[in-house]
């Protein structure tokens, strides 16, 4: 049987006919939603009664609640084209997604649960996907991508590393487990990014007739940048106010910066799904020399608000591309941007940009954050109103 054919065999919601769909469209949705409710708590409108300080809810669920959907939603879709194995559909899929809003619904409600059941709720969706991820990696003998299963095996462990942060009374948000988190996602960035920024740029330039084409992803220099990435992030993870962690940070900075220079990015401004992957892409080094500076000069710059060219930056505009490229490309649609898109992509970029001056400027953090937490609003709840009758609908069918 093809993809096609057990895709064609579920005759359930076209919801649950592909793995994209609803985490795709659920997680931007609760991205929106989870920013409304923080920002509600900050002006002391509404509590959630949840064991997580408003900051830490905050941080998780956007770092382990979003990017947990959004990461499951693109391997769930990308691995069978990987291993030539089945995608997991229908029932199966929706009871992996009912998990993951499970874990949404119980962290929002834990100082209701007994201690450790909304953690463990929580925590149960990531162990779930991991095991299935690594059954069709094994069935399929598709070693090369062992490294993906690593990686989602770090990030659920730095997610049970929060919650014990948490637990303890920690500062949650700020602790090893929130920079541990962090640093898996950005070398997932670094991996995957790296293979289809340069490919589909590669692909479109082709089309256009353009013959200045990206230099060839995974080259000794790629390799050498992810190798000194892990380890600057490591130290960044263990030692985060060390001088020396600055330094790493600022180098592997200019080194990102070097390797997003060869795959040519300046010449696909026609086309915003390709330009907006650069400019996600742009957030890593961004982020890395601006944290690598705070961590140098703190008197001038937080940490904490340099980390939102990341967390905001890099991992939500490179998610909003990338989800838009494939919602568009698997349900039989022309992989173009429109204006609709950008206005998409140009609240996320307006977003990062109010949050960190938020930093720059604590006088007017206040009126910052809304306009931070209006223009993402306006991103997600953007993108869902713009894919949202693609996802939910069958491949074909028009909205």
């Amino acid at each position: 049987m093809t993809t096609s054919e057990q895709m064609r065999q579920w005759t359930g919601p076209a919801l649950f006919s592909y793995g994209f769909r609803p985490f795709f469209l659920f997680g931007t949705l609760w991205a929106a939603l989870a920013m409304v409710l923080w920002i509600a708590m900050l002006a002391g409108a509404f509590t959630l009664p949840t064991r997580f300080d408003p900051v830490s809810w905050h941080a998780h669920e956007f770092l382990f609640g979003y990017l947990g959907a959004v990461i499951a939603g693109f391997l769930l879709t990308a691995i069978p084209n990987w291993t030539g194995r089945l995608p997991v559909v229908g029932w199966y899929l929706a009871g992996l997604f009912g998990l993951w809003a499970l874990g949404r619904i119980a962290l929002a409600i834990s100082a209701l649960l007994p201690l450790g059941v909304a953690a463990a709720v929580d925590l149960l969706f990531p162990f779930v996907l991991g095991a299935v991820i690594l059954r069709e990696i094994v069935a399929g003998k598709n070693w090369r991508n062992l490294v993906v299963l690593v990686l989602v095996g770090v990030f659920t462990v730095a997610n049970l590393m929060f919650h014990l942060d948490a637990a303890r009374g920690d500062y949650a948000a700020q602790g090893p487990g929130l920079r541990l988190g962090i640093a898996a996602v950005l070398m997932m960035i670094g991996l995957i990014g790296g293979r289809v920024v340069p490919s589909f740029t590669r692909n479109w330039l082709v089309k256009v007739g353009q013959t200045d084409l990206p230099t060839p992803p995974m080259q000794r220099f790629d390799v050498a940048t992810l190798l000194a990435t892990a380890l600057a992030l490591g130290l960044w993870v263990v030692l985060p106010a060390l001088a020396l962690t600055g330094v790493a940070l600022v180098a592997i900075g200019v080194l990102h910066t070097l390797r997003l220079a060869r795959w040519k990015g300046h010449l696909t401004t026609p086309e915003p799904l390709i330009w907006a992957l650069h400019l996600a892409y742009l957030f890593v080094p961004l982020g890395a020399l601006v944290e690598g500076f705070a961590i140098l000069r703190p008197d001038l710059l937080a940490p904490g608000s340099a980390q939102h060219l990341w967390m905001a930056g890099a991992f939500g505009l490179m998610t909003l591309v990338v989800m838009a490229r494939a919602t568009l490309g698997h349900t039989g649609r022309d992989v173009q941007g429109g204006a609709a898109s950008v206005a998409v992509f140009l609240c996320i970029i307006g977003s990062v940009g109010a949050r960190l001056a938020a930093g720059i400027w604590p006088g007017l953090a206040m009126p910052l954050y809304t306009v931070s937490a209006v223009m993402w609003v306006g991103a997600f709840a953007g993108f869902a109103l713009l894919y949202g009758a693609s996802l939910l609908q069958p491949k074909g069918v028009r909205p």
